[in-house]
């Protein structure tokens, strides 16, 4: 007989599917398990789009910012900002979520040396990746503009 376990991991829904064993230990199995449903990590496309994004805002926006570099581990892609006297800034990580205009936030604390999940200016734990560069540059570089959100009239 099968027990069906439902988890939520942060890039989606999965299941979990756990064999109970039978009453006789001699035909008892090990328990085991298996993932039915994985996130997968964003194509090449949703790549490119990315860093295209964040590089045009950061260029309209954030001027103080040099460049701007994304870089891929599975469902995380990790932001770093580039200042014009050769300081790399980590700025945040986006999750993907299987959709390229809602990612998944995660600020960076250099006091922990780490990424923690966080809220943006809207209320929500995602949003688009301009919203949560707009987040975070004003918060690292001092301009709490950065944090106003648009009217929405």
């Amino acid at each position: 007989m099968e027990s069906w376990i439902w988890y939520r991991l942060d890039g989606g829904i999965g299941m979990f599917c756990q064999n109970e064993p039978p009453d006789s230990a001699a035909t008892r199995r090990p328990r085991w398990g298996r993932i039915e449903v994985v996130p997968k990590p964003p194509p090449e496309s949703t790549k490119i789009s990315l860093r295209q994004r964040l590089t045009q805002h950061a260029q309209a926006r954030w001027s103080v910012l040099a460049a701007v570099s994304v870089r891929y581990r599975g469902v995380l892609a990790y932001i770093d900002g580039h200042l014009s006297d050769g300081t790399i800034l980590p700025l945040y990580r986006l999750r993907y979520n299987g959709s390229a205009s809602i990612w998944g936030f995660a600020i960076y604390l250099a006091s922990r040396d780490g990424y923690e999940d966080n809220i943006l200016p809207s209320g929500l734990p995602a949003g688009s990746p301009e919203e949560a560069l707009d987040c975070v540059c004003g918060l690292y570089l001092n301009d709490p503009t950065g944090w106003s959100l648009p009217p929405t009239n």
